[in-house]
This record gives C-alpha cells, sequence and structure tokens, in this order.
C-alpha cells in the first residue's frame, strides 16, 4: 500500500478518533490467581455431543510472557508434545491409547496463564486413563532428573529465528491487528517479533515452570458418551452434563507406580533442521508453471519462484488410480492406507514438521496426494522416505484397528454437522457424477480387515498416473531428477509396482448438467434429531468454464453479495448463517444462497431468496455506470492482487491442474473480459441465467428440516410438484438419469512440450 492511501487512512483515524481523551489510563490488570484449593487436584467427566474421547490435563502456571525472551513453556510444550521415538505420544500410541496429543501453554493472561496437555483416546485409551496420567507424570519426572539441556533450547530458538525471518507473508488488516495487540502487551522493540524468539537459555525459568506442572496442582478434564448417565451437574449456558471429584497426591503416585515400564527418552537431535537457506538463481522470469517432463506414467508441472525469494518449496505428487475409487470400500480403504501411511511416517516425519517441513498424504476421489511444503534444503530427504514407505508398505493389523475405530468415528459424527453443512454435502452428492455416500461407506466399515486392506493396496497401486506438481526455491534439474526417482520406485524393475494408465483409465471429474428452466427440489430431515436449526443452498448453475461468463457471474455475485446479506440476514433475519457466493465444480461454475434457520422452513426460505432476486434486478437497472464501474474496479483489484506466499500461489496453480483447466493466466485473462464488459451485458447475462423464471436458468434447491420444521418436511414430501420443477426422490436414480457435462480431466493435453 503506498503513503499516500495510508495517509489517508491516519486522517480518517484521527478523524473519528479525535474526541477520545487521553486519560493515560494503564492496561486492566485482574491480579491473583483464578484456581483456589478447590479448584485444584479435580477430575472432571463431561458428556460431549460427538462419539470419541478426550483427556485434558491442565496446570496453573506462571505466565510466560514475563519469560517470554527465555520461552520456558515453548521448551516443555516442545518435549512433552513430542511425537518422535521415545515421546510420551510415541508410547500411548504404541500401546494403542492415543490418536492424537498436544502440550503447551492455553489460556494466559498477565497474571495467571494454564499449561495443558490435550490426549485424544482411543476406545482402549479410555479404559486406561489412569495408567497415561501416570505415564505422563513419569515423562515428567525424566525431564526433572535428566536436567534442562541448552543443545534442545538452541534447536527451538534456531527454528524459531528461522520461522521468524522467512515467515510467510499475510493479510495486512491481520498483520496490523497482530502488531496493535502487541503493542499493549511488549516493549517497543519486541513489537514485531512478539514471543516468537526465545533467544536467553535460563535453566532457571524452565525449572520452575517444570516444578508447578505437580500432582498438586493438576486438573483432569475427561470427556466420553460412555459417561452418559453417569453424571449429576448440569452447566448452566449449553446444558453439559458433568461431574466432579476431588484426586489425592497418593492416587496420582499409585497411578504412576501402576503404568507400564515404558523407554521414555528425551528426542534425537533433529537432522532435518535446515543449514542451507540459500536461493537458487532461476533461469529466466518463468510467469506461469510449464509443463517440463512428460511420460505415459507422469507429467510434471514445474514454476521456480520468481516471486517471493524464501528458501523454500513445494510438491505435489497425486497418485491417479482408477482402482481407488470404484466403490465405496475402495474409497473407505484408500483413506485407511494413507492415514496408515501417515501414523507410520509420524515418529520419523514429525522432525521434520519441527523444522518447517511440513508434509501430508491425504486419500482423493480418485486415488491419494502426497505434498510436502517448507524449507528446501532437507525436502529431497523427506520425499524419498515417504516414497519408499508407499512402495514397502504393510499392513500392521493393530494400527489398522486404531485408524478403523477413528474413521469410524468420524463417519459416525457426520450426522452433528451443522444443517448448512449437510445441505451442501448433498448438492455435492448430487452433481459430482462419481461420489459415494457417507452413510453407504460408514456402512462397509464394520466388515473390512487388516487382511481386505492388504489384498486392496496390491491392486490400488497397479494402475497409475502421477500429476505433479513442483514449484520454489528449486532448479529444473532437481524438479525432474525427483520425479525420476519416483518413476524409477513405482515403474521400474523386473516387477514393477505400478503400470501406466490404459488409455481408457484416465480420470474424469463429471459434473450434472442441470436441464435450462428447470428447478430442482431435494428436502431431507436433518440427522441429528436435537438441531432446531433449518437450511436451505438454493443453487443456480450457470457454465462451463469460459472467461467472459465468468467475470459476469463474478461480478453478479461481487455486487449482489452485500445487498442479499442486508436484505435476508439483517431485514428479514432469517438466521445468522447467511450467504450469497459462487460455486465450481471442477470447472462448472455457478452461485448459491447458503441460509441456516430456526425461524422458517427451507420452503419459506427459498421463496424469500426468489423474492430478493426480484427486487435486486431493479437494483440492477437502477445502476449509475459510476457504480457499475466502481464495481468493475473493484473486482479487478482483486483478481490484480498478487499471491502472499507460496502455499497461496500453488494453491492457485494446483487447481487450475487438478480440474484439468490449466488456464494459468486466469487472473489476466479475466481481467481483460472485465475490461470489455458493458453494463448492458450484465443485464443481459442477469436476465438469461439468474433472472426467477428465467428461459435458460437452472436451480438446484437443497432443504434440510430440523425438528422445528418436520412437520413442514412431511407436507413438502406430499405436496404437488410445479410445472417446471422435479423433487428429487433419490438423489442416485437422478444422478443416472442426467446428462453430464464433458470432463477436463483425462481430456487430451491441453498444452504440449
Amino acid at each position: 500500500m503506498d503513503t499516500e492511501k495510508l495517509d489517508k487512512i491516519q486522517n480518517m483515524v484521527e478523524d473519528k478518533f479525535q474526541d477520545i481523551r487521553n486519560t493515560d489510563g494503564s492496561c486492566f490488570h485482574c491480579p491473583g490467581q483464578p484456581c483456589t484449593s478447590e479448584h485444584l487436584q479435580i477430575l472432571v467427566r463431561t458428556v460431549p455431543i460427538k462419539e470419541g474421547h478426550k483427556l485434558r490435563i491442565v496446570w496453573p502456571v506462571t505466565p510466560e510472557i514475563r519469560h517470554y525472551k527465555e520461552g520456558p513453556c515453548i521448551y516443555l510444550g516442545h518435549l512433552i508434545g513430542h511425537e518422535g521415538e521415545g515421546s510420551l505420544f510415541y508410547v500411548l500410541k504404541t500401546l494403542g491409547w492415543a490418536t492424537g496429543l498436544s502440550a503447551g501453554e492455553a489460556e494466559w493472561t498477565l497474571e495467571f496463564s494454564f499449561f495443558k496437555v490435550v490426549i485424544d483416546l482411543t476406545d482402549a485409551g479410555h479404559e486406561h486413563m489412569q495408567d497415561i496420567i501416570g505415564l505422563l507424570f513419569k515423562y515428567i519426572d525424566l525431564l526433572k532428573q535428566s536436567g534442562i539441556h541448552k543443545w534442545i533450547f538452541d534447536e527451538l530458538s534456531a527454528v524459531c529465528e528461522t520461522k521468524f525471518h522467512y515467515q510467510d507473508k499475510i493479510p495486512p488488516i491481520d498483520y496490523a491487528v497482530n502488531v496493535a495487540s502487541n503493542m499493549q502487551i511488549y516493549p517497543p522493540k519486541d513489537w514485531l517479533v512478539g514471543s516468537s524468539l526465545p533467544s536467553m537459555f535460563s535453566q532457571g525459568s524452565i525449572q520452575m515452570v517444570l516444578e508447578e506442572l505437580s500432582i498438586d496442582n493438576i486438573r483432569i478434564f475427561w470427556e466420553s458418551k460412555k459417561f452418559e448417565g453417569h453424571t449429576d451437574k448440569v452447566e448452566p449456558w449449553y446444558g453439559t452434563a458433568y461431574s466432579i471429584e476431588k484426586i489425592t497426591s497418593s492416587m496420582i503416585q499409585e497411578w504412576m507406580l501402576c503404568s507400564p515400564n515404558e523407554n521414555l527418552h528425551l528426542p534425537a537431535p533433529n537432522v532435518f533442521i535446515p543449514t542451507d537457506l540459500s536461493l537458487k538463481s532461476a533461469q529466466e522470469n518463468v510467469k506461469f508453471p510449464v509443463l517440463l517432463r512428460k511420460s505415459s506414467y507422469s507429467r510434471l508441472w514445474f514454476k521456480p519462484d520468481t516471486m517471493f525469494s524464501t528458501p523454500k518449496a513445494y510438491v505435489k505428487i497425486d497418485f491417479n488410480c482408477p482402482y481407488a475409487g470404484n466403490s465405496p470400500e475402495a474409497e473407505v480403504l484408500t483413506d485407511i492406507f494413507t492415514r496408515l501411511l501417515m501414523d507410520c511416517l509420524n515418529e520419523y516425519a514429525y522432525y521434520a514438521q519441527v523444522a518447517g517441513l511440513y508434509y501430508g498424504i491425504s486419500h482423493t476421489d480418485c486415488g491419494f496426494q502426497v505434498t510436502l511444503v517448507g524449507y528446501n534444503h532437507k525436502l529431497r530427504i523427506l520425499l524419498e522416505s515417504v516414497v519408499e514407505k508407499i512402495a514397502t508398505f504393510k499392513v500392521k493389523p493393530d494400527r489398522f484397528s486404531v485408524i478403523k475405530e477413528t474413521v469410524t468415528k468420524e463417519y459416525q459424527n457426520y450426522k452433528f454437522q451443522q444443517p448448512y453443512q449437510q445441505a451442501m454435502y448433498y448438492c455435492s452428492l448430487i452433481l459430482q457424477d462419481h461420489a459415494w455416500p457417507w452413510m453407504e461407506e460408514l456402512g462397509v466399515l464394520p466388515h473390512l480387515e487388516a487382511e481386505d486392506l492388504a489384498k486392496f493396496v496390491p491392486v490400488m497401486l497397479s494402475r497409475a498416473f502421477l500429476e505433479c506438481y513442483i514449484a520454489g526455491n528449486i532448479e529444473t534439474s532437481e524438479a525432474e531428477s525427483m520425479i525420476q526417482c519416483i518413476e524409477d520406485v513405482f515403474f521400474s524393475g523386473p516387477k514393477p509396482i505400478c503400470q501406466a494408465l490404459l488409455p481408457s483409465q484416465h480420470v474424469t471429474n463429471r459434473i450434472v448438467k442441470l436441464e435450462r428452466g428447470m428447478s430442482y427440489f431435494y428436502p431431507a430431515e436433518g440427522l441429528n434429531p436435537n438441531d432446531e436449526n433449518s437450511a436451505l443452498v438454493h443453487y443456480i448453475q450457470v457454465h462451463r468454464d469460459d472467461f467472459v461468463l465468468n467475470v459476469k457471474l463474478q461480478l453478479f455475485a461481487l455486487i449482489a453479495k452485500q445487498p442479499a446479506f442486508h436484505q435476508l440476514r439483517s431485514v428479514e433475519q432469517l438466521g445468522y448463517i447467511t450467504v450469497l457466493m459462487q460455486r465450481n465444480d471442477s470447472g462448472i461454475r455457478g452461485v448459491q444462497f447458503i441460509i441456516q434457520s430456526t425461524v422458517q422452513g427451507p420452503g419459506n426460505i427459498d421463496l424469500r431468496v426468489e423474492a430478493f432476486l426480484k427486487m435486486f434486478e431493479s437494483k440492477l437497472y437502477e445502476m449509475t455506470n459510476e457504480e457499475f464501474k466502481s464495481n468493475v474496479n473493484a473486482l479487478i483489484d482483486m483478481k490484480l492482487e498478487k499471491h502472499k506466499n507460496l502455499r497461496e500461489e500453488c494453491r492457485f496453480y494446483w487447481r487450475e491442474i487438478s480440474d484439468g483447466t490449466l488456464k494459468f493466466d486466469r487472473r489476466e485473462s479475466e481481467v481483460a473480459a472485465l475490461r470489455q464488459l458493458t453494463q448492458q451485458e450484465l443485464i443481459d447475462f442477469f436476465n438469461e441465467c439468474i433472472k426467477v423464471g428465467a428461459p435458460q436458468r437452472k436451480t438446484l434447491s437443497i432443504g434440510v428440516y430440523g425438528n422445528l420444521h418436520s412437520s413442514e418436511y412431511t407436507a413438502e414430501k406430499s405436496e404437488p410438484v410445479q410445472p417446471y420443477s422435479l423433487k428429487i426422490d433419490d438423489i442416485f436414480s437422478f444422478r443416472r438419469s442426467q446428462s453430464l457435462y464433458g470432463s477436463f480431466r483425462g481430456v487430451s493435453d491441453h498444452s504440449k512440450l
């Protein structure tokens, strides 16, 4: 932002705030500790809404803000929350008791703060709560006995310093808010850094907080649906059922004695901490990704960093495997496979994560993908380890059981999603040609065993095509050699793991093409009978990706967004969640209203959306030429805004690759189309595609009925259908009966080498 604009903003602020008197007031202080003895040494059992068990162990401690250069909570959180071999989490995971653990200072003020350890428990872990608390205190004892280590602090300090110097840019408004917040807490020299640079090693301050993590100070919060009917209290705000009991020091000492004897030890030195932070010189100023390499096994898109000047890189390897998504069982097994890979890599790759090199393996509709992002220095080592793990994958039955339990709970928790999320899910299920419903996936889960996965993985990998994107501080030759190395692992040798896809097997992403002039409606009961909210998604399908049509749709959405919010939320007060936004399904564009409400059922909300569109039509005609130009310029400014960091840039280009649209110059081309657009063309577009009753208009309304509107759902099911409208009774019969848009993916290449 240039100085002129900043000056203007400063003048506005001074003008608005000049009448506020400066009373030299100091910050509000609330001295003393919130916890008296009755709040310590307690065990609170609570009943959550969702499936799953959690254990939160909390201690009141000296606020780190008083010792922020020494970072005692950062040091202790790093060790207690570590996931490498010998850590508390590693032991709990090996025992099959935990699926996640985090540790560190949580809520804090200048006067008091809390150190918190949060553990996600398995069903077996829930039965071993006392052993887990015992092991936690054994690890705290280990920290006391082994002493405070300068080399561990120095590692953390180095990681923090590198992270600060090479931090990604964030939106300016967020940055300004962060710095303004820091101004109230830190001296001026630390306004920009806050607590992010612990640099003074102090055995004393770390020891002081470590002593506070004692048996005498503990507060345990244990949540599980298994406590239903076994609690005697209800808190007044959310109606959560709970009970409290006192625990004594001798009880916890007993838990420590009885807990298993496991080999707890400190982490090893971190080999992933980058030391080469030099910048590679890009041979040429490459503006867009280029197709660097292509074979029958893979395509490599490449874009060197010409923008951010940071020693970071981004690597995405998308395994397109036709056998991974051809049934609900295959989809679930692929999901479990990716989670098991993350699970067995964790104790090794956690060190990379600590050092600022992140990785993820996630399943997709048609396979799975590996993503690495962070400092480029040690990235290749991590990538090769991940690739080797995939190639030599073996199912461990005990870990399979734990992951299956986690996945089952996640599926069971879908019914607790908010009604608007359920409505959006049904909308995707209706539109996406190959989507499997989660109810079917939950149905097949109980019957899947470790041997099913062991048989499935070689079949899934037997045919694959790798779509790859490498960007950032990496040279062309490095990028090519990475992909060659991956191809060698999977496709070479006398018995290759993978074969190339047959021409008929290339992955597509086809979307249902709604009929022009038709309105479709799908009513569904909310999955959570206790939820009073109903929701509506009113989706208007417009076109297949096209620069001119895209900008007309975007401009309509920009102009209508605020009036829609004002009318439907502020004036009519239909509900807190009231959104008008664009929708893009694999290159098929449209716009959607998302509204969640207790005051109106979905049928009535749908009528209010149509009434709004009729009212908006006159606004469009009344708009002056200046207002039109101002909106066009606002949209152009949004498109020309530079990507703030490598992740953001990569997300933009990867979307083009994964959708198959490959329009890397999209922003420039859409700006050119916008500059040509006239007000009359926008009105014509509205009249043809958006206006209620327009001959080209295609709408799909999804209604999710909460318990306040269940009678409306029953009536809706039996109501006669209006002309040019269709009630969808069965999603899959409907999907099979519709024509589809052509896929952008899997068609012959848009670009040649």
